[in-house]
């Protein structure tokens, strides 16, 4: 698969991996879900084979995009009846 179709299906799982660390690391702070969301993302986008094989050629900006794409997910969400759907949050 070529590396813009895998990074378009890498954006596309955006909305399930947040809701999925959400479940999972509700309680700890935005920062921590964001990293556990940028992780996932680049495994799903295999991001270290592409800077090694020079698909990214500046990975801290393409990173820093990456999370731009993931705090945009959360600010759809949260908008969204998504917020008050979520275990332990009043709806």
């Amino acid at each position: 698969m070529n590396f813009l179709a895998k990074l378009l299906q890498g954006i596309a799982f955006v909305p399930t991996v947040v809701n999925g660390i959400e479940g999972l690391l509700g309680s700890r702070s935005g920062a921590e879900k964001k990293t556990a969301a940028l992780s996932f993302v680049e495994a799903a986008i295999s991001m270290g084979d592409a800077v090694a094989s020079r698909q990214i050629v500046n990975e801290t900006q393409f990173k820093e995009g990456l999370g731009k794409i993931i705090d945009g997910a959360v600010e759809c969400l949260n908008a969204s009846v998504w917020a008050g759907a979520r275990p332990g949050q009043p709806s």
